[in-house]
């Protein structure tokens, strides 16, 4: 299964770490710490230029990507709300 983060990216489910509120997430040193390193090294993906609204984490082929989406993660999460069921094995 998959979910569609914006424009014409889409990311299957068995690799999301964590999906998240960049407003939010972002007030904490650490957070900020981890996207600033993440954008350092070339794994930040910028799904729109839109004003971000949310971060999903990802883990592929043994790296880490980060996401930027201006799709709110309540929404993204809404659109993952069948995982409790779902088994990526």
């Amino acid at each position: 299964m998959y979910l569609h983060l914006g424009q014409e990216i889409v990311i299957r489910l068995c690799d999301i770490i964590g999906i998240f509120d960049i407003e939010n997430s972002t007030v904490k040193k650490s957070s900020k710490d981890f996207l600033t390193t993440a954008q350092q090294q070339g794994r930040v993906v910028n799904v729109s230029s839109e004003l971000p609204k949310s971060f999903v984490v990802c883990q592929e082929d043994e790296e880490t990507v980060v996401y930027i989406s201006q799709i709110s993660s309540a929404t993204l999460r809404k659109r993952t709300g069948f995982l409790k069921d779902f088994s990526c094995f």
